[in-house]
């Protein structure tokens, strides 16, 4: 048999059933069950009498606390609840590839059954630090603010971050489309039921989506459903990763799992700390998110994207702070940028990329320090420059800014089927640089 065979096999006996064991409901609080459950672990899954599912979130005295994954209507008192010693799993194999699955890995595409394949346990250590490869590669995504400014490296994890209705999405799918990464995996997770459909159909595309794994659990389901959902498409992505592909992972978004998360903790006891997300919010999120990276001994990679919804625009809200702490830089997407038409709205002045300086080359990185110092300068200038009370000739650097910004902003604006590659990206921030002359200044031209 093979090593791959040995390590599907290990899986499975992993996630097998051990013994049955039975117990009954007790009390229903809201979306909260209590059970007289002996033995139960958390996580573990329960069938429930009539058909529902439950998996154990916490105890309470002698008691264990389950959440339904399909809600607790016809639930009655004293029903049985059965228990097989299973925990969350996920099927996992090239056979995903170009398929829609739901937080089960069930297939919700129309188009048949997965067939046998072997499961993962969903819920993993992160590779080992000091075992996992180094990010000494770029990952170039097609998109010519990112790879230009924010080059991300292969294994990267970056926090994609605005308000809503800025285009995360869309740019997701420029990215998913266009990227170097051998496959992705993307996690919708808390989404509207009505943009699943548009996100894979017209965002996606066919092509993206014949590269993909997508799963979905949308904003209607359990929250104790979104959470499975997030660490199932993890689960994936670290199996691709196990076999020595790049893998670009997408969760969307990193705050609506957060959200779920805050119902599962408060229901169970929970108490509330920054905005109500409980203490369980911030232990989860780099459980999730450090299993992204570079593999332990493989040469595949995970790049990970999360979007994150933040709150009235302000980048510092408690789940956007959090996953900024956790990851390896960020992209901010402007409102304002995106009110003038600019597409992408990548603020680049308020994004970074940590790993940049150790993937790109030094002339890469002076280019992009002259270009940032040109933005920096228009920045704090604009006001003046647009009320009309800066005169040209004033200082050679605003001038260079005010000529050049608009060059500028036309190399980084771009359709979203277009893809550009890096050697082209470089050479058209040259050639801004490079751009004309600024205007001589005023005293100049009075002596001549």
């Amino acid at each position: 048999m093979s090593n791959l065979g040995f390590r599907e096999l290990k899986a499975a006996l992993e996630t097998a059933p051990v013994r049955r064991r039975s117990g009954k409901v007790m009390r229903v609080v809201g979306t909260l069950l209590e059970a007289e459950l002996p033995g139960a672990r958390v996580g573990e899954v329960c069938q429930l009498e009539g058909g529902g599912v439950a998996e154990t979130v916490g105890f309470r005295e002698t008691r264990a606390l389950l959440m339904p994954f399909s809600g607790a209507d016809g639930i009655r008192y004293g029903a049985q609840l059965d228990t097989v010693g299973e925990m969350p799993s996920m099927p996992v194999g090239d056979a995903l590839r170009g398929r829609i699955l739901d937080g089960f890995g069930e297939p919700i595409d129309g188009r048949g059954p997965l067939g046998v394949l072997p499961r993962r346990a969903i819920h993993a250590a992160a590779p080992a630090a000091m075992s996992r490869g180094l990010i000494r590669s770029p990952l170039y995504t097609g998109v010519r603010v990112l790879d230009g400014m924010l080059t991300f490296g292969r294994g990267q994890r970056m926090a994609l971050m605005s308000g809503s209705g800025v285009g995360k999405s869309t740019l997701m799918g420029m990215i998913a489309r266009s990227s170097q990464a051998d496959i992705n995996v993307i996690a919708l997770i808390g989404e509207r039921g009505r943009e699943v459909r548009e996100f894979v159909e017209e965002v996606l595309g066919p092509a993206g989506l014949a590269r993909s794994v997508v799963i979905v659990v949308t904003s209607d389901c359990s929250p104790v459903l979104q959470v499975r959902g997030a660490f199932a498409a993890a689960s994936v992505a670290d199996w691709f990763r196990d076999q020595g592909r790049d893998v670009m992972f997408f969760m969307d978004s990193a705050t609506r799992l957060a959200m779920a998360q805050r119902q599962i903790g408060l229901a169970a006891g929970e108490p509330p700390t920054t905005k109500g997300y409980t203490p369980s919010v911030f232990a989860l999120l780099p459980r999730l998110m450090e299993r992204a990276g570079p593999g332990e001994g493989t040469a595949g990679s995970v790049t990970a994207i999360y979007t994150v919804l933040v709150d009235g625009d302000d980048i510092h809200d408690p789940v956007g702070d959090a996953v900024r702490g956790i990851v390896d830089g960020h992209v901010v997407l402007s409102r304002k940028i995106a009110s003038h038409g600019l597409f992408p709205p990548v603020d680049v002045l308020q994004s970074l990329s940590r790993v940049m300086p150790t993937v790109v080359s030094p002339a890469h990185l002076d280019l992009v320090s002259k270009v940032r110092a040109l933005m920096a300068t228009w920045s704090e200038n604009e006001e003046l420059i647009r009320l009309g009370a800066y005169r040209m000739g004033s200082n050679a650097a605003v001038d260079a800014a005010v000529v050049r910004i608009e060059p500028l902003k036309a190399v980084f604006a771009q359709a979203a089927v277009e893809r550009t590659g890096i050697d082209e990206v470089l050479r058209r921030l040259q050639d801004v640089l490079k751009g004309p002359p600024a205007p001589a200044p005023a005293a100049a031209k009075a002596a001549r």
